[in-house]
């Protein structure tokens, strides 16, 4: 598995955003999608990965930096039709490896309460995440879960 720094112009990235923002809203109400498009992805606090096993994309991830000291785990995504290869996992860990790097003290996200988003409260968990309160700009919300990790 080869996970790179993405510049968003491939069309297979394009097509797995584009699976996880339709997906964010069937299962999300509206005001509750907090999954960011390609124009947001792009900008400069935003750093985007993405995994492949040759040509095929296995998942994508990517850091948003909110200050000097603390990061936001954003855009995690593996396809349907590639999950449970370790992508989402081995992404994480770059996830947090960069975020180490940079000297960020605190690693946040936001993702849904829903049953659909039990796999990835796992995952998370699984690397020490805690639930927290919302932090930077979001609000309390029954939808949403809010987790962090003290680097």
């Amino acid at each position: 598995m080869n996970i790179e720094v993405d510049d968003l112009t491939r069309p297979e990235v394009h097509a797995l955003l584009e699976e996880h923002l339709a997906n964010m809203r069937e299962i999300s109400p509206p005001e509750s999608v907090h999954a960011l498009d390609l124009d947001r992805l792009r900008r400069p606090e935003i750093t985007f990965w993405s995994a492949w096993d040759g040509d095929l994309l296995l998942g994508c991830g990517a850091l948003k930096e909110l200050n000097a000291k603390h990061a936001e785990v954003k855009s995690m995504r593996t396809p349907a039709a590639a999950r449970r290869r370790g992508a989402a996992k081995a992404i994480l860990v770059r996830l947090i490896e960069v975020a180490r790097s940079r000297g960020y003290e605190r690693l946040s996200l936001e993702t849904g309460s829903m049953s659909a988003f039990e796999p990835a409260h796992r995952l998370y968990e699984s690397f020490g995440f805690a639930r927290c309160g919302p932090f930077e700009g979001y609000e309390d919300d029954p939808n949403s879960v809010f987790m962090t990790l003290r680097l």
